[in-house]
């Protein structure tokens, strides 16, 4: 017999013994399989004879499952589960679809992200964005979400990190604030200035240069700290300090002449990259493996 429908007759053998024992007798299991009672007890002996143990106990009221019968009923059950996982999982990856749960950053996400999502959904109408922003870290090997957009150097670990580009470093303010405070020629002369710092813990704020292709550091003091880039621009566009932020979430005060950029010839040139980190591998969904690629797409250059 060839060995490919030999496959096929033993799955469809395990699903028919499985509604039998479900069913209660053969007339039921019949009705439910399309088959004549006769086609479903004859079915039901080709198993046994090729088994060469009894599954069954046959009466006039009821059938019953012998030792054997209640461990291949067991098997079938799991067999059937595994198959019906294996064809889900294979028609989930080539077609995106279901819950997709995306974990991004709070600015980077508001000004870069939730901007593609319409894009993405109208491309991917089947699948269901679930997003939150935050800059507390997802257990995404725990289940907390699908996919992390995340910045800086990445801890070792079992996830999949795929780069979607990189941001610099940029000082900023606004001309109001430099007519009023004068404009910074050399690090030095931040001492003077109020630098609007990340609160982040750390031992002392200091923001990195470059002079004459030796890097170091300059400590700086302000009178407002915030959590987020965004927020840190939005100050520096006020005129309350000068901010030294990510380009990408200035970029467009910065355009608007809002922001202006300062110490350019001092800039260290750090960047920082971005990554969409997933739990990878084969079986990785084809909404996970479709919304990396697209902001792989969207996002490379343009961060």
């Amino acid at each position: 017999m060839d060995a490919k429908l030999a496959g096929t007759d033993r799955a469809r053998a395990l699903a028919l013994f499985a509604t039998v024992v479900e069913a209660g007798s053969f007339s039921s299991a019949a009705r439910t399989l399309d088959m004549s009672p006769s086609a479903v007890a004859r079915a039901v002996d080709r198993i046994e004879q090729r088994l060469g143990v009894r599954l069954l106990l046959r009466s006039t009221r009821a059938l019953s499952l012998t030792a054997e019968g209640q461990a291949y009923l067991l098997a079938a059950r799991r067999i059937l589960a595994d198959l019906d996982d294996a064809e889900q999982q294979i028609a989930d990856q080539g077609s995106p679809r279901g819950r997709l749960r995306v974990s991004a950053a709070l600015s980077h996400g508001r000004l870069c992200v939730v901007p593609l999502l319409g894009r993405f959904s109208a491309r991917y109408p089947d699948i269901l964005v679930d997003i939150a922003l935050t800059d507390t870290l997802v257990d995404i090997a725990g289940g907390q979400a699908d996919v992390a957009v995340r910045f800086g150097p990445l801890p070792d670990s079992t996830l999949t990190a795929r780069k979607l580009g990189e941001t610099r470093r940029v000082i900023v303010a606004s001309p109001e604030y430099l007519e009023r405070c004068g404009t910074p020629e050399v690090p030095e002369d931040l001492h003077r200035h109020n630098c609007l710092n990340f609160n982040f813990r750390r031992a002392e704020p200091v923001w990195p240069f470059r002079r004459a292709g030796q890097d170091f550091t300059l400590a700086v003091k302000g009178r407002i700290e915030a959590n987020n880039g965004e927020t840190l621009g939005q100050l520096a566009a006020l005129g309350v300090g000068i901010a030294r932020v990510g380009s990408f979430s200035v970029a467009e005060e910065i355009a608007r002449g809002q922001l202006v950029p300062l110490l350019e010839a001092f800039n260290p040139g750090d960047v920082e990259q971005i990554h969409a980190v997933f739990v990878g591998g084969a079986s990785t969904p084809a909404r996970i493996r479709a919304f990396v690629e697209f902001l792989a797409l969207h996002l490379r250059g343009g961060s």
